[in-house]
Formats: C-alpha cells, sequence, structure tokens
C-alpha cells in the first residue's frame, strides 16, 4: 500500500482520525504541496461521543504524519507506543472538515486547517520544517 492509500484508508475506515493539515485537504494529483497529520483516537465507551453530549474521553492513540511533495505522497512520521502518542492532544476546536479524494470525489471527516497548530506538532514530533 501506497502512502496516499494508507492516508486515505485511515480516513475513510471505521477507525476514528482527526487530522490537522497545513492546507485544505485534497487529494487529487494537482493539487499542490500539503503535510498534515493524522491523531487516530481510541475508541470504545470512553471515547468521545460515546457518553451523552460528546463528553468522554479523547485519548490520541497513534500519531502519522504525511507530507506531499512533487506530487508524492510520503509517510515521514509515526508514533511508536502509547508514551510517545500522549504528547498530541486532539485540539478543542475540530470541527468537521471536507476533504476531496483522488478521484474529485468529496467526504467529510474531523479536523482542523491549522498552519500555527501543524508547525508545533512537528516540533513535538522532531520534524524538521522544510518550508
Amino acid at each position: 500500500m501506497d502512502a496516499l492509500e494508507e492516508l486515505v484508508s485511515h480516513l475513510t475506515g471505521p477507525s476514528r482520525a482527526i487530522v490537522i493539515s497545513e492546507k485544505e485537504v485534497d487529494f487529487r494529483s494537482q493539487s499542490g504541496e500539503n503535510r498534515l497529520f493524522l491523531l487516530k483516537i481510541g475508541e470504545g465507551s470512553l471515547a468521545a461521543g460515546g457518553r451523552g453530549g460528546g463528553f468522554g474521553e479523547r485519548k490520541v492513540t497513534a500519531v502519522l504524519f504525511f507530507e506531499k511533495k512533487t506530487g508524492e505522497w510520503a509517510k515521514s512520521y509515526e508514533s511508536q507506543g502509547d508514551t510517545e502518542a500522549a504528547k498530541f492532544e486532539v485540539p478543542y476546536y475540530v470541527s468537521r472538515l471536507p476533504m476531496t479524494l483522488a478521484d474529485g470525489s468529496e467526504t467529510m471527516g474531523y479536523g482542523v486547517v491549522d498552519p500555527e497548530l501543524l508547525a508545533e506538532m512537528m516540533n513535538k514530533a522532531g520534524i524538521g520544517s522544510s518550508a
């Protein structure tokens, strides 16, 4: 599975993932460069939305970083273990986020477009800024 297929499978599959992106999420080949983090969220009765009103635990169980340069997506980072993932938190202002898939169709996910937050997360992950 290439990086784009892996990225899309995380976003459209059954697991819950929050997107923190530098720009609008567009996976079409002509969309230009972008960088994004995926925060995978724990499943179960304590996950947000598991209780009335959406209150509950929003524990980050895994963190992945993908980057698109010269027309190709690549995975540059994946957290190793709960301790590393625990350094990352889901921002309180996450909302519905439209995403354009490679075939041009649209899907809705959860996340935020925030270049400053992305830079903070890159620093936490020890990823150097190439921009």
